[in-house]
């Protein structure tokens, strides 16, 4: 039986580590699917209608509890896109607010269902569910491009959502978990294999926009016309795409395989510093049966305001003047991501800063490495020239985005300093981007 992290001690007296160590007692744990004796008993069954809407409205924190206020703008969102479809800012504001209460009714009923699965399988389930809206966003994107208008949107909102994780959501946990404490620790392992995946994925989105930016300057000694420049990036990017998916599914390997039990360890030590642990096990939770009920509700409500949001966006960005990149950038992430950012939040707040860090860097992680490529091998089954030539501007602030963070990740803890020092940067990031124009290069080709 693996004994308790936060208890055990060396045999020369000395105390043990107070993070968890991978060691061969703590690999023998429970195998089956499903936990036993964990916080995700709900002691029912079925479906109760009453108390589902209670447990679901309550959630699992006082932020969760304020957005599911926002409910009422759900169906007054999809009313006005059938009513009065012409009025295109109002539909676009109201499906941009009905999106988060969505989306945060899916990260809690992710959570409740996470809760009941092993741990590491439990988390990467739970992101895999948040980053449902940002797919679905894809996908309509891609869709209704016509002849690349819509492209520079989902670009920008590829790198947007892992700024709006790694500096906005991972600056916020350090910041408010930072409040009432001298500094926090988390474990190594979640840090280094989290920031080294994203150099990784950095440097993987970077190569097709370096290759064009080096030969785009019409020198004299390159002998190549713009149209065949264009196709051959296009070319790299797709394959890029393919390599960025085979180092996802490592990645999962790693984390569900042959590095579960550390995982395992972090995450259980986590569980049990939770500050509000008690009120936790107390509180009322979904069954088995609910989670998946409350998903298929959620994931129809985020899939209908997606559309209409997306259908809204070109009407935004050309009779408002709002530029593709703020769009991409800031606007569609920010909403996208809402309700994780919560959980993250909340988790930091809780002193459960390793399950944060997974919140904030797993999503990252999974939008480079499977989202951002899923959406140009879907571009390039529909026929759209969809690919990973980003502007230098962007792809210079994600660079610098991975190495500010994982400077302040090297150390094993974090400080409200350095939270807030992340998002001044996303601040600064954003008043940026919203004077940033669209940059055509020859021949039509984004920049």
């Amino acid at each position: 039986m693996a004994v308790d992290p936060s208890q055990q001690q060396t045999n020369s007296g000395q105390e043990y580590s107070i993070l968890p160590m991978h060691n061969e007692k703590a690999s023998v744990r429970r195998r089956g699917l499903l936990r036993v004796s964990t916080a995700g008993e709900s002691g029912r069954r079925g479906i109760h209608p009453l108390h589902f809407l209670f447990v679901c409205f309550k959630s699992t924190c006082t932020l969760s509890m304020l957005v599911s206020v926002l409910w009422p703008f759900v169906p007054a969102a999809i009313a006005f896109h059938f009513a009065r479809p012409d009025l295109h800012v109002w539909v676009f504001t109201l499906n941009y607010i009905a999106i988060v209460p969505s989306a945060n009714l899916l990260g809690f009923a992710g959570g409740e269902l996470a809760k009941k699965l092993p741990k590491v399988f439990g988390i990467l389930l739970e992101t895999t569910l948040s980053s449902v809206v940002e797919i679905v966003l894809f996908m309509v994107l891609i869709h209704n491009d016509n002849g690349g208008n819509l492209i520079p949107v989902i670009q920008a909102a590829i790198l947007g959502s892992i700024l709006a994780n790694l500096l906005l959501c991972l600056g916020m946990c350090f910041f408010f978990g930072g409040i009432l404490r001298e500094d926090q620790k988390f474990h190594e392992t979640i840090s280094e294999v989290g920031s080294g995946l994203l150099l990784v994925a950095g440097f993987g989105l970077m190569i097709p926009s370096a290759f064009y930016a080096a030969l785009s300057g019409n020198s004299a000694k390159v002998q190549i016309t713009p149209a065949d420049l264009s196709r051959f990036t296009l070319k790299i990017s797709r394959a890029t795409a393919v390599i960025l998916i085979v180092a996802f599914i490592m990645f999962l390997i790693y984390n569900l395989h042959s590095h579960h039990s550390i995982f395992d360890e972090v995450l259980e030590f986590d569980e049990a510093q939770d500050e509000d642990r008690d009120e936790e096990l107390m509180r009322s939770k979904l069954t088995l049966t609910e989670c998946f009920v409350a998903i298929a509700v959620s994931l129809a409500c985020v899939c209908m305001s997606a559309i209409f949001l997306v259908q809204e966006i070109e009407h935004i960005v050309v009779e408002r003047g709002v530029s593709d990149n703020f769009m991409g950038l800031i606007l569609v992430p920010v909403v996208e991501k809402a309700a994780e950012h919560l959980t993250a939040i909340d988790e930091a707040w809780d002193n459960q800063i390793n399950f944060a860090l997974f919140h904030c860097l797993g999503p990252s992680i999974q939008t480079a490495l499977l989202n951002a490529p899923l959406a140009v091998l879907v571009g390039w089954g529909l026929g759209k020239d969809m690919g990973l030539d980003f502007e230098v501007f962007m792809i210079a602030l994600l660079v610098l985005s991975i190495l500010v963070v994982g400077n302040f990740l090297r150390d094993g803890k974090s400080t409200w300093l350095e939270g807030g020092l992340c998002v001044l940067v996303y601040v600064i990031i954003a008043v940026t981007t919203w004077y940033y124009p669209k940059i055509e290069a020859a021949g039509g080709h984004e920049a």
